[in-house]
């Protein structure tokens, strides 16, 4: 099993071109079936069948894991399982046969328009930071990105002239996303600090004080320490604020497609749930507001 998952790993970097944040998680979810499949007396990839992998699903249940997580560890099992069959290794897939878990139904956090405005209109003196962060916060708001996203980007990617922004999504599939006025300013006076000529446009966008590129990590901090500093009362994380572009963009009437094409979706699906979110605001205004509403005042 070991060199299989070594295998596995060189064509997950190699042939799928998946980000290296994917090809850890892949990995980590193997690494983890493998352990369990050893303390049962299996080292072999023919050896595991429907009721090994059953019965993994089954203790990870019981210690009460996320049903979104185990389905995502039950994915990275079939994805490895699929490269075995395709290299001759196995003759099925195992892990297909085992049921994927019913998703919970919950919406994502995310915050209102007047709580981003007030996250984003923070003026912060004397923290050498402050340029950098306020051009982190604006670029989440004003594209929906992923945090990792953010992170991978380089100073060539931002073109402030016609305010547009490449994005390296998922499979390094490459989207172009508009940037709005406030990001446009706030790129432009971060760089202006912290370049006096921008000539290397391969170099990391976001950095820290050793001008190493800032990890997903740091960008949350940076995101958590200015919700605190404004007084939001939510655990918000970077990807609330890709919530929140999405749900701001739907609830000003733009429709289900354009938003698939800025948050990089590639299913429409998974972009419906903001139709729910909004939905759910209009059920609170209606509740709050209709005389004769669904629920007593």
């Amino acid at each position: 099993m070991e060199h299989s998952i070594n295998n596995f790993a060189r064509y997950l970097g190699t042939e799928k071109n998946l980000s290296i944040h994917t090809q850890r998680n892949y990995l980590a979810d193997i690494r983890q079936f493998q352990a369990f499949a050893l303390k049962r007396g299996i080292t072999a990839v023919d050896e595991i069948g429907r009721d090994v992998i059953g019965a993994f699903m089954t203790g990870l249940y019981m210690k009460k894991v996320k049903k979104v997580t185990i389905s995502r560890k039950l994915s990275s099992l079939r994805s490895f399982f699929r490269y075995l069959m395709r290299e001759g290794r196995i003759g099925f897939n195992p892990a297909q046969l085992v049921q994927t878990p019913k998703a919970e139904k919950h919406l994502p956090a995310y915050l209102s328009v007047d709580e981003v405005f007030s996250l984003l209109d923070q003026q912060i003196v004397g923290v050498p930071a402050f340029p950098r962060d306020r051009a982190i916060l604006e670029t989440l708001y004003s594209t929906g990105m992923r945090v990792g996203e953010l992170a991978d980007l380089n100073v060539g990617d931002a073109d402030l002239e016609s305010s547009l922004v490449k994005v390296r999504g998922k499979g390094k599939k490459e989207r172009i996303v508009p940037l709005g006025r406030k990001a446009v300013q706030a790129l432009g006076a971060y760089l202006d600090e912290r370049f006096s000529a921008r000539t290397d446009r391969e170099a990391p966008l976001f950095v820290n004080a050793r001008n190493g590129r800032l990890t997903t990590r740091s960008i949350a901090r940076v995101v958590d320490a200015y919700v605190k500093a404004v007084g939001i009362r939510k655990k918000i994380s970077p990807h609330a604020l890709r919530h929140s572009f999405a749900t701001h963009m739907m609830d000003a009437g733009s429709d289900l497609r354009s938003i698939q094409e800025l948050l990089g979706h590639e299913s429409l699906s998974t972009t419906q749930k903001y139709t729910a979110m909004s939905m759910a605001k209009l059920i609170e205004v209606y509740d709050k507001s209709h005389p004769r509403a669904r629920k007593e005042r």
